[in-house]
C-alpha cells in the first residue's frame, strides 16, 4: 500500500506522498493568440463530447458577423469554459485539431516539463464532475477570471506516472464509452420504434385489413375508408381560463410532459416579472406549445396551474389522448414546420390560429379510445425498457467518474 499525505484540497483528500500540489500558473499558460484570417482556420466547438470541428456553412442559429477576436487553438491545447460554472454543460476539452474558437473560452498550453496534456484532460473531467471550481467564484454568474484560475491548485504526479495514468484511462474509458454508445443506439432504436407504432396507429388504425381511401390531404395520405377529415376548429375548443392565487407555473416540455415546473426543474427558465396574459390550466387539458409544438411539446396536463399565453390550451369532445398522439406524430413528421410562415431557426408558430385551420384524422369515437388505450400500453412497455437502459447508462457513467477520480487523485495505482 503506497504512502499517502493530505493534499490540502478538501475535495481531493489524500494523495501519494511523492505527488505535488502546484498552482495552475506553473502548469498552464493561457494563450492569447488571436486569429488574423478566419478563412485559414477550422471553426471548433467545445461540447460535452470534447472539442469538435464545426462547419461554418452549416452553423445554425445565432452566428457572429465575423470571427474577430476568435482564438487560435492548436493540437493538444486545453480549452476551458470558466463562466456559468453553476449550469454550463461543458467545462473543458483537449483539442485534437488546429483551428479557432470563441473568445469566451480560455485556451491553455500545458507546461510539458511537468505536465502531460491527457492526464490533465482527465483531471479537469474530475474537477468538472461535481463543479468543484464553482466554490472559488466571486461573481454572481459563477465565473472565474484568468488570474483566479492561475491561483488555483492542481494535483501533479511525476510525469512518467501521469503518462501511465492517461494511457490506462484512455483504454478503460474507451471501453466504457463504447458500451455507452451501444446502449444509446439501442435507446434511439426503441424511440424510433415507439414513434413508428404511434404513427401507424393514429393514421391507419389498428385493423391492418381495413379498406383505405385517399384523404385528399397531402400530409395525411390514405386513411381507413370509414374515417373522416375535419379542420381543427370543428374538433377542438380553445380555452382561456382564469388563474388562481395559489397556481404554480406549468411548462409543456418537448418530451410531451405537461407539468408544474416545481415537479421537474426550476433552472434554465426565463422568469417573467409580470405574468401578463397568464392563463389557468387544469388536470386533463390538452396543451400545444405555441413555439415548441413542432418539436413535440404537446401533451395532457397532469397538474393544475398557470402558464404563459404561448401555450394553447384545448378541449375536445373527441378523445384527448388520441389527439395528443396524433398531434405529436404530426409534429415529428414536420407538418407544423412545413405549414409555418415563421423565420426563426428551429421553431415555428403552432398557435391556435393555425391549429384551427389544419386538417386532422377523425376516426369513430370508440376507435379513438381503442387506439389511445393500445398506445398507452405499448408506449409504457417501450418506455420501461428505455428507462432501464437509461439507468444502465447512469450507472456506467458514475463508474467512469469514480474511475477517473481514483486514478487522477492517486487513490488507486496503475499496475
Amino acid at each position: 500500500m503506497r504512502e499517502m499525505k493530505d493534499s490540502g484540497i478538501g475535495w481531493v483528500g489524500n494523495i501519494p506522498t511523492d505527488w505535488k500540489v502546484i498552482s495552475n500558473r506553473y502548469l498552464f499558460k493561457i494563450s492569447k493568440k488571436i486569429v488574423e484570417n478566419s478563412n485559414k482556420y477550422q471553426l471548433l466547438s467545445l461540447t460535452t463530447k470534447g472539442i469538435k470541428e464545426k462547419n461554418i456553412e452549416d452553423t445554425k442559429g445565432k452566428v457572429p458577423d465575423n470571427y474577430s477576436g476568435y482564438q487560435v487553438v492548436e493540437k493538444n491545447d486545453l480549452v476551458m469554459c470558466l463562466f456559468d460554472l453553476d449550469c454550463s454543460a461543458v467545462f473543458s476539452g483537449l483539442s485534437m485539431y488546429f483551428g479557432m474558437i470563441s473568445p469566451a473560452y480560455k485556451v491553455l498550453k500545458v507546461n510539458r516539463n511537468i505536465s502531460e496534456e491527457k492526464f490533465f484532460d482527465y483531471w479537469f473531467q474530475y474537477v468538472s464532475s461535481e463543479r468543484f471550481y464553482k466554490q472559488y467564484s466571486k461573481s454572481l454568474r459563477y465565473t472565474i477570471s484568468s488570474d483566479e484560475f492561475e491561483l488555483l491548485k492542481s494535483i501533479v504526479p511525476p510525469i512518467s506516472e501521469q503518462q501511465k495514468i492517461a494511457t490506462f484511462l484512455d483504454k478503460k474509458c474507451g471501453e466504457i464509452d463504447a458500451v455507452c454508445s451501444d446502449i444509446q443506439k439501442q435507446i434511439e432504436i426503441l424511440e424510433k420504434y415507439k414513434s413508428s407504432i404511434i404513427a401507424e396507429a393514429v393514421t391507419k388504425g389498428l385493423n391492418p385489413h381495413v379498406e383505405m381511401k385517399d384523404s385528399n390531404v397531402r400530409y395525411i395520405g390514405e386513411i381507413p375508408i370509414h374515417w373522416d377529415i375535419k379542420k381543427g376548429k370543428y374538433i377542438f375548443n380553445y380555452l382561456q381560463k382564469s388563474i388562481k392565487e395559489d397556481d404554480g407555473v406549468i411548462t409543456c416540455f418537448r418530451d410531451g410532459e405537461v407539468t408544474l415546473r416545481s415537479k421537474r426543474r426550476e433552472d434554465g427558465f426565463t422568469i417573467s416579472e409580470k405574468e401578463i396574459g397568464y392563463q389557468g390550466i387544469d388536470i386533463g387539458d390538452l396543451v400545444v406549445h405555441g413555439m415548441d409544438g413542432f418539436a413535440g411539446a404537446i401533451g395532457i396536463s397532469d397538474s393544475r396551474g398557470k402558464a404563459s399565453p404561448v401555450l394553447n390550451v384545448l378541449d375536445t369532445k373527441q378523445n384527448k389522448r388520441y389527439y395528443m398522439y396524433l398531434l405529436r406524430t404530426m409534429a415529428f413528421r414536420g407538418v407544423f414546420e412545413a405549414l409555418s410562415t415563421g423565420i426563426r431557426v428551429r421553431t415555428c408558430d403552432t398557435n391556435w390560429g393555425k391549429l384551427r385551420e389544419i386538417f386532422y384524422n377523425v376516426p369513430l369515437l370508440l376507435e379513438q379510445k381503442e387506439i389511445a388505450d393500445y398506445l398507452d400500453k405499448k408506449c409504457a412497455e417501450i418506455e420501461s425498457i428505455i428507462a432501464d437502459k437509461q439507468s444502465q447508462l447512469e450507472t456506467i457513467e458514475k463508474y467512469k467518474k469514480s474511475l477517473i477520480y481514483e486514478y487522477v487523485t492517486g487513490k488507486k495505482e496503475v499496475a
